[in-house]
């Protein structure tokens, strides 16, 4: 878990490998504050009772809607709203920081290879 003191965005996100996997690096008032780097296509899902933020950090990412898609790039935020299915896409490398409640499952509780179990602190 954090420990109070502040977090340096770049070097935390130095220390994240691969991509789709958050890893945790603050919490407050039940939201984690989450990095997670990603290229490709992740999985179609929805979060039924929770809205989710996404701040783009660098790179450029797509997130696609069943009504349309929004393109994002560094600096950009948006929320998809709950209940609203949506697929994050982005074609080369991109860092983004994600705010949303502690208890949503990132795929919405849709079964794939990249589902994080277990979202670690870093």
């Amino acid at each position: 878990m954090g420990d109070g003191g502040p977090v340096t965005l770049s070097e935390k996100l130095k220390l994240i490998a691969d991509h789709w996997h958050p890893r945790i690096v603050a919490r407050v008032d039940g939201y984690h504050v989450k990095l997670v780097k990603v290229k490709g296509e992740f999985v179609w899902h929805a979060h039924d009772d929770q809205d989710e933020m996404f701040l783009v950090l660098d790179g450029n990412i797509v997130i696609r809607m069943r009504d349309g898609e929004v393109s994002l790039s560094a600096g950009d935020l948006f929320v998809v709203p709950k209940g609203v299915e949506h697929c994050p896409f982005a074609e080369d490398e991109a860092s983004l920081l994600i705010l949303a409640r502690d208890d949503t499952d990132h795929t919405g509780g849709v079964a794939s290879a990249l589902r994080a179990e277990d979202q670690e602190w870093i």
